[in-house]
């Protein structure tokens, strides 16, 4: 007889968790639903490693990731490694050195863990699942678009239709108060301000361009009425060529998928430090956490790129959970082709490991037991009643 285990083994460390399985089985599923759309857009999978050398991790794209990275020396190289906080770089370097060659534009997908540092208020856990996609190559409207629509399709495959999706242009508050020569302290507390959505801030330190920043910054809403408040800004050259570029983007999504919805924050740039252009936030209506975020970024090699990661665990908070598994229990000598041909049907089939102790003992007992839904019957799974 085995004595119970201490309870020091069932502990975890803050932030992380065992799935069990139930829920790991809805996580394998919705992730297997999201990857198939991928694919069935040209997005062809690849896995990078969990760990890496920190330096070639962290370069490019990754140093937004380096106070979320764990790292731990190597003890055969003796060199710093670094375990993932998100994938988004690894695939950039993969796209940059072993498909270099390949023909642009270069569709990639991935699915994976990753462990940070910390978690969030929001989600305190530091292993996420991640499941994104990446267009390597191309700099257009039709690029950037293709991630919200794409998105959509999937989210949509899994139950979500429900979605908002806030896009940004984090280069456009650089590039307003570039074209006002605004620098200094004076810049440091402007974008401090905006940073806060200090209206009282930005008015202070504005200088210039102080009532347009508010206006702005008070725009962010509904895609309609903050685009029309963009549309009438009298803007520079570099500022009106992010307004235009946007405003193609969005007429290549509203071509496309007219009904989704849309919002806009014409100066929202918190949290996209390597992003150089449209960047999307998704979230399901009435829900604070977000589902989704992505957005335009230089590879490793100065290569155009867009990409959009969707967060498994988030979704699986809100998606309706796949149905289970029909389980059904195959009594001692069954033969071997029933138990395929329920496999082939859908079942997954557990077979008695043993004859029964005594001849009446019912079979349906240890069905019941072993959490089955159905059991085999003259070649047929009969349904058991539910628990």
């Amino acid at each position: 007889m085995t004595e119970d285990p201490p309870p020091s083994l069932a502990l975890l460390p803050a932030g992380l968790a065992d799935l069990l399985p139930s829920e790991a089985e809805a996580e394998a599923i919705t992730v297997g639903r999201l990857m198939k759309v991928f694919a069935s857009h040209g997005y062809e999978r690849v896995k990078p490693p969990l760990l890496e050398f920190a330096d070639g991790l962290l370069a490019g794209a990754g140093a937004a990731t380096a106070e979320q990275t764990f790292r731990l020396m190597d003890p055969d190289t003796h060199r710093m490694l670094g375990v993932r906080a998100d994938m988004t770089p690894q695939v950039a370097r993969i796209a940059s050195t072993r498909l270099a060659q390949r023909p642009r534009p270069l569709r990639l997908s991935y699915a994976g863990q990753c462990l940070r540092v910390r978690g969030s208020q929001i989600d305190p856990n530091r292993q996420v699942a991640q499941a994104g996609f990446e267009l390597i190559g191309p700099d257009s409207p039709a690029a950037d678009a293709e991630m919200v629509l794409l998105a959509a399709e999937a989210l949509a495959a899994v139950g979500l239709p429900r979605l908002s999706f806030d896009l940004s242009m984090p280069t456009l508050a650089p590039a307003l108060l570039d074209d006002a020569g605004i620098a200094g302290p004076s810049r440091l507390a402007l974008i401090r301000a905006l940073d806060r959505k200090d209206a009282a801030g930005v008015t202070q330190h504005g200088g210039p361009i102080a009532a347009l920043l508010t206006e702005l910054l008070l725009a962010a809403g509904p895609i309609a009425s903050a685009m029309a408040v963009l549309e009438a800004a009298r803007l520079g050259p570099a500022p009106a060529a992010l307004r235009d570029r946007l405003r193609a983007t969005i007429d290549v999504i509203r071509a496309r998928a007219p009904e989704l919805r849309l919002t806009l924050d014409p100066i929202e740039f918190r949290g996209f430090r390597y992003h150089t252009g449209l960047c999307i936030e998704i979230f399901s209506l009435g829900r604070a956490e977000g589902l989704g975020r992505g957005g335009r970024y230089v590879s490793n090699d100065q290569e155009p790129a867009t990409g959009l990661t969707l967060y498994p665990d988030a979704i699986l908070r809100l998606c309706p959970a796949p149905p289970p598994r029909p389980r059904a229990f195959l009594p001692w000598g069954a033969e071997p082709g029933q138990g395929m041909r329920l496999r082939e049907q859908g079942f997954a089939t557990v077979p008695a490991l043993a004859p029964p102790l005594s001849a009446g003992e019912p079979a349906e007992a240890e069905a019941v037991r072993l959490h089955c839904t159905h059991i085999l019957r003259d070649g047929t799974a009969v349904a058991l009643p539910a628990e």
